[in-house]
């Protein structure tokens, strides 16, 4: 039985089992974390060097490295672990600043 959910079409072929669809919806999720964390920033709702703002972005790129790996966009791939690695350097400065803030 197929589902009549278009987003969760692939181009290249009908998605077969419960791990296409997976596949396809961590997706779509990345999208939205990324997609949101950038127009909540631009609108001045979430700022840039938040952590909810990281976090997006680390999950969100996280997710779409797992989708661009299984459908073969390894461009996309790439660029979506230097956005992760990004992410993280993000975190790791936070929380280092953080730290020296609480030690004064």
């Amino acid at each position: 039985m197929k589902t009549p959910v278009i987003l969760l079409k692939t181009w290249s072929r009908p998605l077969d089992n419960t791990m296409d669809y997976f596949i396809e919806i961590i997706g779509w999720v990345g999208a939205v974390l990324i997609v949101g964390a950038y127009f909540l920033n631009i609108n001045g709702k979430l700022s840039s060097a938040s952590k909810p703002y990281i976090i997006s972005n680390l999950a969100g790129g996280v997710f779409f490295t797992v989708n661009t790996l299984v459908h073969g966009a390894y461009p996309s791939m790439i660029v979506n672990i230097i956005w992760v690695f990004i992410a993280i350097a993000a975190l790791l400065k936070k929380d280092k600043q953080q730290t020296s803030i609480r030690e004064k």
